[in-house]
């Protein structure tokens, strides 16, 4: 880390967070062969791009988060190459315990990429209970990684690659080309800010124009006794409601109103049971979801336990031991993406749906290229 206090320095690029987005426009810009100077008020990415699922959730996604999410596909891929940690090309498989789950997954692999399943087959790659599986589905095009290695180790690569990181640096304004910080300013070519929630910190303005608030989730990870790994990331009934591949239809809304009347209880916690096995083994559980400008930091215990019955009824397993509790907090607003360019050569971005891992590379990629006017990346650069 360099720049003492009352220095000036500068860049090509200064980029304003270190998280998936953050990255992604330093990894963007450092294939471009600029100079960047990313700043976080941490120590290391901390927020939302560590404390997720791992869950590179591409073939679920249409429009513009597909056209991210594909683009992503390709960087993941490279990144892990080059900066050394784990992914797999597993795909998402999708578990159906009624008629309404199988009728919304038949309508949408009629677009192809997702490929139906009978209840022999998903048993085969999901160790689940067979009583009630009807069969379901898998998504061809997905990821998984686990973001807690992954992040540490693109940071790692990017400095490798001559970006300077300053963490303990919080950036206090933005104007023009021009970045204060707590260590100082810094002068640059162009900035991005991927701030995530704490845009409203920095830039107030734009979080009220956008309509950004946060969204807090409760998740946690287990010690489990499976009788055979689970091969890929594993949603559910409430996930078919959440993405965008899914929600639009009469077969869906149907499914939406039944869940709702059956279980007002995992409703209100606004759930996604979905699930993903780290390679050591343990299994990450969740989610729920809770918006405010300002949540409360206090994690109901009834989200726990209805995770953990839900998670004992789905896997035949004993029942799981829990290593860990954490929430989670991201960026929200009306539309799936902030991109905005508030003064000549300032770009906000964020992905404000909860998508930021499976779209966030591809949405600096493609927003930096088309704002700051760079040529595309060439092939084989670092």
């Amino acid at each position: 880390m360099s720049g003492r206090a009352g220095s000036t320095d500068s860049a090509d690029l200064v980029v304003v967070g270190s998280g998936i987005i953050g990255l992604g426009a330093a990894y963007a810009a450092v294939r471009r062969g600029l100079s960047v100077i990313v700043v976080d008020r941490a120590d290391a990415p901390v927020g939302a791009t560590i404390r997720n699922f791992g869950h590179l959730c591409i073939g679920a996604q249409t429009g513009e988060a597909r056209r991210y999410a594909d683009l992503s596909r390709d960087l993941w891929l490279r990144l892990a190459q080059d900066a050394g940690f784990w992914i797999r090309e597993s795909g998402t498989l999708v578990a159906a315990r009624h008629a309404d789950e199988i009728a919304v997954l038949e309508q949408a692999a009629a677009d192809g990429g997702i490929r139906m399943l009978d209840a022999d087959e998903l048993l085969r790659l999901a160790p689940l209970r067979r009583r009630g599986l009807l069969g379901g589905a898998h998504i061809e095009t997905d990821l998984q990684t686990d973001p807690r290695t992954a992040a540490a180790a693109i940071v790692r690569h990017l400095a490798g690659l001559g970006v300077d990181f300053r963490f303990r640096t919080a950036a206090t304004s933005v104007a023009g080309r021009r970045v204060e910080t707590t260590r100082g300013a810094i002068t640059t070519g162009a900035v991005v800010v991927a701030a995530n929630h704490d845009i409203d910190q920095l830039l107030p303005e734009v979080a009220e124009r956008s309509g950004v608030v946060r969204c807090a989730l409760d998740m946690m990870r287990a010690a489990v006794s499976l009788g055979h790994p689970l091969s890929a990331p594993l949603l559910t009934g409430w996930s078919l409601v959440r993405y965008g591949r899914f929600p639009d239809g009469a077969a869906t809304a149907a499914l939406r109103d039944r869940l709702h009347s059956e279980r007002p209880d995992l409703a209100a916690l606004d759930l996604n049971q979905m699930y993903t096995q780290l390679p050591d083994g343990t299994l990450i559980i969740g989610d729920s979801h809770a918006t405010s400008t300002a949540p409360e930091p206090f994690q109901p215990e009834a989200a726990f336990t209805a995770f953990l019955a839900e998670a004992e009824a789905l896997f035949e397993m004993p029942a799981p031991r829990v290593l860990e509790r954490w929430q989670g907090v991201y960026a929200k607003a009306s539309k799936d993406f902030l991109i905005d360019t508030v003064d000549e050569g300032v770009l906000v971005l964020a992905a404000t749906t909860g998508i930021g891992m499976t779209t966030g590379l591809g949405l600096a990629e493609e927003n930096l290229t088309a704002t700051f006017g760079w040529t595309p990346a060439m092939e084989g650069t670092p």
